[in-house]
């Protein structure tokens, strides 16, 4: 999918020249604000928006969508949480851009906020980290397995603070954190089974064609995925309020086993301290048609499964050990037996980094240069399980995947679905 001369030459003819900010954003101090561009404004991307817009120690300055209706609804959000400034002449409006490299040649533009569908993740990213802006991605970080080690050099390359949209490493009550640091501190004992509860594999598109809305930059949307036709289901018309279902289509998506997969597989591998790993055999399950039981085999013995439980035994995350077991989920924690989570840990614990609101520990990573708790690596590495998933199901026999060479062992077919050739306006590393 990557060649480095083909991308070079691709990014050069793909710069636009520089554009500027409002008065306000050019002149920071004293309160020395990051400036923030939105790359993608659907229900995701305007959850964000929302909470960033509350936040005194970022300016919004511009807006990017490729349906207008979204687009200027965006705006109007930042224009109305500004508007008191009007008066002042401090505010002179928000930016609003239906391609986002045009919001990327914005000079004094710190960072991106990326919540396109996965398909679009890794493009915005590379030439965010080329234009040196910092960047907030939504996961599963990538849609593919060779997109997310380019990204990963890239953003290395760049030296950009980068954070992974996997917010239950910050949030959700911090059940996910106290489990984790449970587990690191023995709590279980030694781990032998991990149980992940999420949807299914992805499907191939077989949505019919539909009219494009007026304002709905149709072919853009598409961007590096295979032309089809528009479908609402895909692109919802105007300003939504639900989770569209490009997710559950493997041109644009991986599935459930991805979209809540690349946030409960990312807890799993952080609670195994496989962040920078991942396992060595995937084995689906025996009945072909199935779509759950899929089993991940680390090196050391222990087993993940996908979304297969015994008894009451059920949450979105499971850890079986040999003293005992805690089940996590985003409204709670608990254990088997109680007392596990009942005593406070030692003095000397081993815990997770601090951070109890993912987009401040973003901030905090801009100001003082350190690394988020989610950055560019552990995002690929999760969403890698994801797509792993998916391929077991797909070729529907046993894997053997190498972590550090991020191949299949003796298995072309298997290695094809590692990339994707991207349509031709857009093969760029």
């Amino acid at each position: 999918m990557f060649n480095r001369r083909h991308f070079l030459s691709t990014a050069a003819s793909l710069t636009v020249a520089p554009l500027a900010l409002s008065s306000l954003a050019r002149a920071k101090a004293p309160s020395d604000r990051v400036t923030l561009g939105f790359i993608g404004v659907g229900t995701m991307g305007r959850g964000h928006l929302g909470r960033f817009l509350g936040n005194d120690e970022v300016e919004v300055v511009a807006v990017c969508d490729v349906v207008q209706e979204r687009l200027d609804n965006a705006a109007a959000m930042v224009s109305d949480r500004y508007s008191e400034r009007t008066k002042s002449g401090e505010y002179r409006g928000v930016r609003k851009f239906g391609d986002f490299r045009e919001l990327l040649a914005l000079e004094g533009l710190d960072a991106v906020v990326i919540a396109t569908p996965d398909h679009w993740h890794t493009i915005p990213c590379i030439l965010a980290a080329r234009a040196g802006k910092h960047i907030y991605c939504e996961k599963p970080l990538t849609h593919n397995i060779a997109e997310g080690r380019t990204l990963v050099n890239e953003i290395n390359k760049a030296k950009v603070v980068f954070q992974t949209g996997s917010q239950q490493r910050s949030e959700f009550g911090g059940h996910f954190r106290k489990a984790v640091e449970a587990i690191w501190n023995g709590r279980i004992g030694d781990v032998k089974r991990v149980r992940i509860g999420v949807g299914g594999p992805a499907k191939p598109c077989d949505l019919p064609t539909e009219e494009i809305p007026p304002g709905t930059d149709w072919d853009f949307w598409v961007g590096p995925a295979p032309m089809r036709g528009y479908n609402e289901i895909l692109c919802p018309k105007g300003v939504h309020k639900h989770f569209p279902q490009w997710r559950a289509y493997q041109e644009f998506g991986g599935g459930a086993i991805a979209d809540m997969g690349a946030h409960h597989f990312d807890i799993a591998q952080w609670a195994l301290k496989m962040d920078t790993s991942g396992p060595t055999k995937i084995i689906p399950p025996e009945d072909q048609k199935a779509e759950n039981g899929l089993r991940f085999i680390y090196a050391n013995g222990v087993e993940m499964i996908h979304n297969a439980f015994e008894g009451d035994a059920k949450a979105d995350c499971v850890f079986e050990g040999t003293e005992g077991m805690i089940l996590v989920s985003r409204n709670g924690i608990s254990s088997r037996p109680g007392k596990i989570l009942e005593e406070p840990l030692p003095e000397d614990a081993q815990h997770v980094m601090s951070s109890s609101n993912h987009h401040k520990n973003w901030l905090e990573g801009m100001r003082d240069g350190s690394t988020c708790i989610c950055p560019a690596e552990v995002g690929h590495r999760s969403a890698t399980i994801c797509h792993l998933g998916n391929i077991g199901y797909r070729v529907r026999r046993e894997l053997t995947w190498d972590p550090i060479a991020e191949k299949f062992a003796g298995d072309d077919q298997a290695n094809s679905h590692l990339s994707r050739q991207p349509r031709e306006k857009w093969r760029i590393a």
